[in-house]
């Protein structure tokens, strides 16, 4: 036997199948979600393209059949997915929205499909294989982004060829597997958990587990910067933490007995209890409880201490339990051998509770433009989470949990194909991080820069991060304030613009607000040292503002910068809130996007003082 056919035959060829396929399923979620965001920021509405969020009801299909999909259709929808992946990152916005849109939703048809064809084969194996592709489906996504300062370099320019190389080997192994997976393994059928075909709470339990996990893991977990960006951490650090944690899961998963006791029940539901509560608590000091009145402001933000940060980090020492969720989610589904209308209700219903997800995170900083669903989630980052972990938690009191222990497919390989994937991103990181070197201190003059980089979009409505940078290094600016540049959610890609345009401008960045409290987001970029860097947030009865406060030494002087974002039509109230700082500072420059004209009261207020 050839070293292909073994490939084919073995495990390996189903992880790497499926890894590729969750891959290209974060990466066309993301864009997609970014691309509706996209219509309601150029309109600050609701934008009518919302409604394509019925995409993600794709597995009503499965309702309409008695019969799993065929080899022949689970590899025609999943050609439909990688081409969509392929050609939806060229596209300008609209048609990255529909295509993105449509490999989505082919998606949420092959996933249950591919269960319900294991249930034919290995349960064991088939539970394992899910959970090594997700791990190196989520490896894959922080590579990408690590390696180019928070945006997915395989969706840019030249190195798109990445995506295609990944779409070939995928299609390949969709030709080859489906025949393999729907044929019956007698030894393993004798093996399986009886049941009769899955209806109920099992199945519908265990899918919207399987959706919890993958929510968590499209928040924040395949793109590690998202949570540097939370509690303002280096993101070097949290990449060490989580490849080493990641790492270490991967060798246990080779082990037999390592990994049936990693999936002993009792553990299983204390780690996930754990890493929850670590996940709130990692949150909650960065959550701001905002006075009621504008009497309460500027209102400073909290001042974090390094015991804050321990929550986080042993967060991401448990953030694996994602990954043993998965395979035992996937497992005991698989052993309740659902129907194709079982898997297609529960995974509808599952699909209702991703776009309340979705639209839940996204509330946290536009609820003032999302009647009925957004108020409940003003200043609720936390309460997103919690009802994730929740619906995760759910599944591990189902008995199907309880099924005998795993033998491990998975060879010495796998772990260390994970530990090299890691080492990478740490590198990568290390070495694309800036390390500007200050600017001479006694210049006489500054080039001052702020700029409304509006989420790295232009005012077409097409992403453009390449072109603002282009025009932000034309401009050659000593100091650079930025608006509207939190990138760092769901709503943005979960990309990090700002780390981008430091890493290549070789400049001192300062991130200003985190993204829990929910603002639009403020940068300050600066080829001076910062110095004493904070954020105070003025009142606001719509979106969140705030304003960055910090200091750089050139010419002899120590000059207080201020950036800000006042809301729409610029409330005098929050200009009076940034005034009531500044007046107590000597060699201020204040720059930010007002929101207001040189006629009006405001604009008169300010140059007074």
């Amino acid at each position: 036997m050839s070293a292909l056919d073994r490939f084919e035959k073995g495990p390996y060829a189903r992880v790497t199948l499926y890894a590729i396929l969750l891959l290209f399923f974060f990466q066309l979620i993301s864009d997609f979600v970014e691309a509706i965001y996209a219509f309601g920021l150029m309109g600050t509405d609701i934008p009518v393209e919302i409604v394509s969020v019925l995409f993600l009801f794709t597995p009503l299909f499965l309702l309409l059949r008695r019969e799993p999909l065929s080899p022949r259709s689970v590899t025609a929808f999943g050609l439909l997915m990688i081409g969509s992946r392929l050609l939806e990152v060229m596209l300008p916005t609209r048609g990255r929205m529909i295509l993105s849109g449509i490999g989505v939703g082919a998606f949420m048809v092959i996933f249950p499909a591919l269960l319900s064809s294991r249930a034919k084969g290995k349960i064991d194996d088939a539970g394992l294989e899910f959970g090594a592709g997700i791990m190196i489906a989520v490896l894959l996504s922080a590579l990408f982004r690590g390696v180019n300062s928070g945006i997915d370099i395989s969706t840019a320019n030249m190195f798109q060829m990445i995506g295609w190389l990944l779409a070939l080997v995928s299609a390949w192994l969709l030709m080859k597997l489906p025949g393999v997976e729907a044929q019956v393994d007698a030894e393993a059928d004798q093996r399986r958990v009886r049941n009769k075909p899955g209806y109920g709470g099992g199945v519908v339990s265990l899918s919207l587990g399987i959706t919890a996990v993958l929510t968590m893991i499209f928040f924040a977990f395949d793109a590690p910067n998202v949570i540097a960006r939370w509690a303002g951490a280096d993101l070097l650090w949290i990449e060490i933490a989580f490849m080493s944690a990641v790492a270490l899961t991967a060798w246990g998963m080779s082990q037999p007995r390592i990994l049936a006791r990693m999936l002993n029940v009792k553990l299983l539901r204390a780690a996930n209890i754990s890493f929850i509560l670590l996940l709130l608590l990692a949150i909650l000091p960065h959550q701001i409880r905002f006075p009621a009145a504008a009497s309460g402001y500027p209102l400073a933000e909290p001042t974090i201490y390094w015991f804050h940060y321990l929550p986080l980090f042993l967060m991401l020492v448990l953030s694996p339990v994602l990954f043993l969720n998965f395979i035992a989610f996937s497992r005991a589904l698989i052993a309740l051998k659902p129907t194709p209308r079982s898997l297609g209700g529960s995974f509808s219903l599952a699909s209702l509770f991703w776009l309340f997800m979705i639209l839940a995170h996204i509330s946290t900083t536009v609820y003032d433009y999302l009647p009925v669903i957004g108020p409940p989630f003003r200043d609720r980052f936390w309460l997103v989470f919690l009802i994730a972990g929740i619906v995760m938690l759910i599944p591990l009191w189902r008995p199907e949990l309880s099924a005998p222990p795993l033998h491990s497919p998975l060879k010495k390989s796998f772990p260390i194909l994970v530990t090299l994937i890691g080492l990478v991103v740490v590198v990568s990181v290390f070495v694309r991080t800036a390390s500007p070197i200050a600017a001479d201190s006694d210049q006489r003059q500054l080039r001052l820069l702020t700029y409304n980089i509006q989420q790295g979009y232009s005012e077409d409505g097409l992403k453009n991060f390449d072109g603002q940078l282009e025009l932000i290094q034309s401009l050659d600016a000593d100091v650079i304030g930025l608006q509207e540049s939190d990138t760092n959610r769901i709503a943005g890609g979960n990309s990090d613009v700002v780390g981008y345009f430091a890493d290549r401008l070789n400049m001192y960045a300062y991130y200003g607000p985190s993204v829990i409290p929910g603002t639009f987001g403020i940068a300050l970029l600066s080829k001076y040292p910062i110095e004493d860097p904070s954020t105070f947030y003025m009142f606001s009865e719509g979106e969140q503002t705030a304003t960055i406060h910090a200091q750089i030494s050139v010419g002899g002087k120590r000059l207080n910068l201020f950036v800000t974002h006042l809301g729409n039509g610029g409330p005098i109230v929050q200009q009076e809130a940034i005034l009531q700082v500044v007046q107590d500072y000597q060699d201020v420059l204040l720059m930010g996007d007002f929101n207001f004209r040189p006629d009006g009261d405001q604009y008169q207020l300010t140059t007074t003082v």
